[in-house]
C-alpha cells in the first residue's frame, strides 16, 4: 500500500494538518507582555483548529493529527501497521516544524511539557488518560459509518471535545492529549521536562483504552482472524471495494477491442 497515491496523500495531509494545528494552538497561548491569554481563548483556538482541519482533510487521511489517536485506531484494528508508523512520524515532524515557525515569529513563552499548580506526575497521568479517553471515544463514535440517521457534524463534535479537554486540563498539565503537540515545543527549546513521559504515556493509554472499549466491547466488528490480519498488513479489501474494482475491471474489458 505504500506505493499508492492515496497512502502518500494521507501521510502528507497528517504532516501539514499537525503543523497548522500546533502553530495555531500554541500561538494562542503566547504570553504577550501586554496581555496574557485566557483559558477560554486557548481552549477555543485548539478546538476550532481541530474542527476546521477535520472538516478540511478528514476525507483524505481521517485527520487524526495525533499519534495517540492513530495508535488507537491501530489497536482497534482499523488501520495497518505501516500507516500507523508513517502517520505518527509525519505528525511528530509536523509538530516540530509548526512550533519552529511559531517560535520564529514570536518566542513569548513556550509550553514544552510542564505540569501546573503543583500537579504530580501521577495526577497528570490520570488527567491525560481521562481527557484523551473522552476525545478518542468522541472520534470513534462520531466518525463510525455504521451509525444510522443524522449524527450531526463529526468535525464540530471533535472540535468541542478538544475544547472541553483544554478547559479542564490546562490547569493541571497544560492539556496535551497529543504527544506530538508536546514533543514539538520540547524539541525546539531543546528541553524535555522530567515529566515529559506523561504526555506520551497518558494520551496513548487513554486513546487505546477508548479503542478497546468501543471497537471490541460496545460496537464490535464481526470479522474473522484472516481479515483482521489483512488490515494490519494493509492488504484488506472490503466487500464494497472489491465490488467497485470488479465493476471497473468489467468496464475496462468491455471497452477493450477483441
Amino acid at each position: 500500500e505504500i506505493l499508492t497515491l492515496a497512502f502518500a496523500r494521507s501521510v502528507f495531509v497528517e504532516f501539514i494538518s499537525t503543523l497548522i494545528f500546533v502553530f495555531i494552538g500554541l500561538g494562542s497561548a503566547l504570553k504577550w507582555p501586554s496581555a496574557l491569554p485566557s483559558i477560554l481563548q486557548i481552549s477555543l483556538a485548539f478546538g476550532l483548529a481541530i474542527g476546521t482541519l477535520v472538516q478540511a482533510f478528514g476525507h483524505i487521511s481521517g485527520a487524526h493529527i495525533n499519534p495517540a489517536v492513530t495508535i488507537a485506531f491501530f489497536v482497534g484494528n482499523q488501520i495497518s501497521f505501516l500507516r500507523t508508523q508513517t502517520r505518527s512520524m509525519s505528525q511528530a515532524l509536523g509538530a516540530v516544524l509548526g512550533n519552529h515557525l511559531r517560535w520564529e515569529q514570536c518566542s513569548h513563552g513556550s509550553n514544552h511539557g510542564q505540569l501546573n499548580n503543583n500537579t504530580t506526575p501521577g495526577q497528570a497521568l490520570v488527567v491525560e488518560i481521562i481527557l484523551t479517553f473522552q476525545l478518542a471515544a468522541c472520534i470513534f463514535a462520531s466518525t463510525d459509518n455504521r451509525r444510522n440517521g443524522n449524527v450531526g457534524s463529526p468535525a464540530l463534535s471533535i472540535g468541542l471535545s478538544v475544547a472541553v479537554g483544554h478547559l479542564v486540563g490546562i490547569y493541571f498539565t497544560g492539556c496535551s492529549m497529543n504527544p506530538a503537540r508536546s514533543f514539538g515545543p520540547a524539541v525546539i527549546v531543546r528541553r524535555f521536562s522530567p515529566a515529559h513521559w506523561v504526555f506520551w504515556v497518558g494520551p496513548i493509554l487513554g486513546a487505546c483504552l477508548a479503542a478497546l472499549l468501543y471497537f471490541y466491547i460496545l460496537v464490535p466488528y464481526c470479522m474473522n482472524i484472516s481479515d483482521r490480519v489483512a488490515i494490519i498488513k494493509g492488504t484488506y479489501e472490503s466487500e464494497e471495494e472489491w465490488e467497485e474494482q470488479k465493476e471497473e475491471r468489467k468496464k475496462s474489458m468491455e471497452l477493450t477491442p477483441p
